[in-house]
């Protein structure tokens, strides 16, 4: 099939709750991630690297930083051809609400898809994952399938967090629940052995027991058409998917790469610091195919008489007589003498302080000691700060500061004076 009969739609409105404070200002896909880049930065570079160029960007939810991004990076050239276009939730003669869900939002701007490729990528903008969509759409139109979602194995504990399938030994979907709650739908739901037999599960851990959707879906232009004109459904996982299961053709891609649905202060901690592994399971160093992301034109980092070892440090920062380990330090960030940083996510600052400011600056401030702790962006830390969760708090809050799963979370802009302790 010629790539440009292929257009993707990402769906880029969610509002990311259960990554709150992260998700407070912006959109989930806005989150920034790996200290440079955004959330919406994987699924674009993704269609990118496969030649699919025509994008179609749906967002909603506070959704100003996530436009700028876009606009900002994406900017396709008169002779190549193509677009990365934002579709954002907004009143029309017909609608009058928000979308809905995911299959509202779809439903919404049909209009707009009109002229699409006969094949449509459905993708979410808030994963991380690398996916050759070649293979993807070449498995979809060998099995003759009208729908074909991307899964994984998953252990049972993620099972509640997906939607889950039964499949024959074609990978035909048979079958397909949300989120399950009930534990006898969970075991009816486990793969059977004769599909452990398959090649492309025969190396899958025996602790991954359910096939879990990824939330990337092909669907023929008309069958996606078709159902969003037939059910008057609002999401894709709950409704869509299994009312389609019985009238239409529905295959499942075994997915063998790195994929996380980065919804949880936790996911999102634990993702980073994997990051800083020799060989994380999600490599930014990969040279044929970059993810791509805002050109900002930034100095190189200035480090003095530091040790850091197992980190990041992304371009413009300052960093001076510092210690750092297992740590993703961002743009433009600024730790001082004599501080300690041990497992902390630093997303640095939008921008440098022409001005400096004792004791009150952009950055960490002297003698700092911080652990296990998201630090979002802008925040000015004083000297002598003490970030540990010193009284071991699961979740909780103080002074505007979170902790979620016993990870600090610092919101965007807060100044937490020097002294400080928790």
């Amino acid at each position: 099939m010629p790539k440009s009969r292929v257009t993707s739609i990402i769906l880029a409105g969610g509002q990311g709750t259960r990554l709150h404070p992260l998700t407070q200002a912006r959109s989930k896909p806005a989150v920034p991630i790996g200290g440079k880049f955004r959330l919406i930065d994987i699924p674009i570079s993704n269609c990118l690297h496969h030649q699919i160029r025509n994008i179609w960007v749906l967002t909603q939810f506070a959704s100003e930083s996530l436009h700028r991004h876009i606009f900002q990076t994406y900017r396709m050239d008169a002779f190549s051809g193509g677009f990365v276009s934002i579709l954002a939730a907004s009143q029309t003669v017909d609608s009058k609400g928000w979308y809905q869900g995911t299959a509202d939002a779809v439903r919404k701007n049909m209009f707009n898809f009109s002229k699409a490729g006969d094949t449509v990528l459905l993708l979410s903008g808030d994963h991380l994952y690398r996916m050759d969509f070649e293979r993807f759409i070449e498995f979809h139109n060998a099995t003759g399938a009208d729908i074909t979602l991307a899964v994984v194995p998953v252990e049972r504990s993620k099972v509640r967090e997906l939607g889950i399938m039964k499949m024959d030994l074609d990978f035909r979907v048979t079958d397909f629940v949300e989120k399950p709650t009930e534990d006898l739908i969970v075991d009816e739901f486990s793969i059977p052995e004769e599909l452990r037999l398959k090649e492309e599960f025969a190396t899958t851990n025996r602790e991954k027991t359910h096939v879990g959707s990824m939330g990337i879906y092909i669907f023929k232009k008309e069958v996606l058409f078709d159902l969003l004109n037939k059910y008057d459904y609002n999401d894709f996982g709950k409704q869509i998917i299994p009312a389609a299961i019985s009238n239409y053709r529905v295959f499942a891609y075994p997915f063998d790469g790195y994929w996380e649905d980065i919804g949880t202060i936790k996911a999102f901690f634990d993702a980073h610091i994997d990051m800083t592994r020799p060989e994380p399971p999600f490599n930014f160093y990969d040279q044929d195919k970059p993810i791509f992301t805002r050109a900002r034109f930034l100095p190189a980092a200035k480090i003095t008489g530091s040790i850091i070892n197992s980190s990041i440090v992304c371009e413009g920062s300052m960093i001076e007589d510092a210690s750092i380990s297992d740590s993703v330090i961002g743009l433009r960030s600024v730790i001082k003498a004599g501080s300690r940083l041990s497992r902390v996510i630093f997303m640095g600052s939008d921008a440098f302080e022409t001005e400096r400011r004792d004791g009150d600056g952009l950055g960490i401030g002297k003698n700092c000691v911080i652990q296990n702790a998201i630090l979002d962006k802008d925040v000015r830390i004083g000297d002598n700060v003490q970030l540990i969760n010193k009284e071991r708090i699961i979740n909780g809050e103080r002074d505007g500061i979170i902790i979620r799963d016993g990870i600090i979370v610092v919101p965007k802009s807060t100044r937490i004076p020097s002294g400080f302790v928790l």
